[in-house]
């Protein structure tokens, strides 16, 4: 086999959601939102910083909300248009994003193996 090295160093993408007939329950762009939720209190600027529009945020948030029957994030109790995480919603982006980094990590183990050069993993914001 003839050995080639590409000019710039590869990266490792991954688009992993969970979904079901009804549609995407969880992926990285739904963990992603809610990170972000959670660090303005927010969902107008969560969705804003992700790019993406308050309505898809929204739409996002409530069609997950509706598949699996439990809220991810309740009205501020201290801002008037501000939103916090609840602890399942919480809970849920944790253990995503746990089993997410997981699958990254072995991927990356197996492109590693797989091709003579090395690659890298992705650094930037993904959507689902």
């Amino acid at each position: 086999m003839m050995r080639t090295t590409p000019r710039k160093r590869p990266t490792v993408r991954l688009h992993l959601w969970l979904e079901t007939d009804e549609g995407v329950v969880f992926g990285i762009g739904r963990a992603m939102l809610l990170m972000k939720v959670g660090q303005y209190g927010s969902l107008k600027e969560a969705a804003a910083d992700l790019g993406m529009s308050y309505r898809a945020a929204w739409g996002k948030i409530r069609k997950t909300e509706e598949i699996l029957g439990a809220p991810l994030i309740v009205r501020n109790a201290n801002k008037r248009k501000g939103y916090d995480l609840t602890d399942y919603g919480r809970l849920l982006t944790e253990k995503f994003m746990a089993w997410f980094h997981e699958i990254e990590d072995a991927a990356l183990e197996k492109a590693g193996e797989a091709f003579e050069w090395r690659v890298k993993p992705f650094e930037g914001g993904v959507s689902d």
